[in-house]
C-alpha cells in the first residue's frame, strides 16, 4: 500500500493527490487521491482547514498577553500555551504543505525555478508536521 506522497504519485498516477488535514493510520499523513473532481471528502477537508486557521488565529491572540513583559505565568501555564501554539503551527504548516502541492507548476519568463524537494521531504523542508 502506498503511504507517502511520492509513492502515491508513482503507483497510481492520479491527476490529483491532496494531503488531508488529519492523520491516517499509525499517525502517518493521510492523502486523498482523485481524478481532479472535488469529492465530499475534499470539501470536508476544506472546512476543517478553515477551522484550523481560525483556531490558530484565536490562540495567537490569547497567547499575546500571556507572554508579554507584564505577564506573571507559571512554568506550567507557559508550557500549556506553548503546546497550543505548537499544535496550531503544526496544523497551519500542514495546510500550507497541502496547498503548495496543489499549486500549478508554472514559471514566468525570467523567474527562478521553484525550490526542489528532496524525496520524502515536505515542500517547506520539515521532516514532519
Amino acid at each position: 500500500m502506498a503511504t507517502s506522497y511520492e509513492e502515491l504519485m508513482a503507483v497510481s498516477q492520479p491527476s490529483h493527490v491532496r494531503l488531508l488535514p488529519w492523520k491516517g493510520p499509525e499517525g502517518k499523513p493521510a492523502h486523498l487521491v482523485t481524478d481532479g473532481t472535488p469529492p465530499p471528502l475534499s470539501l470536508l477537508a476544506d472546512k476543517i482547514e478553515s477551522q484550523q486557521i481560525e483556531s490558530a488565529a484565536v490562540i495567537v491572540e490569547l497567547a499575546r498577553p500571556m507572554v508579554g513583559e507584564e505577564a506573571k505565568l507559571t512554568a506550567d501555564e507557559l508550557r500549556w500555551i506553548a503546546g497550543r501554539l505548537i499544535e496550531s503551527l503544526t496544523e497551519v504548516l500542514n495546510i500550507t504543505e497541502s496547498r503548495a502541492r496543489r499549486l500549478p507548476a508554472t514559471r514566468s519568463r525570467g523567474s527562478s525555478p521553484s525550490p526542489q524537494r528532496a524525496p520524502g521531504r515536505p515542500v517547506w523542508g520539515l521532516s514532519h508536521v
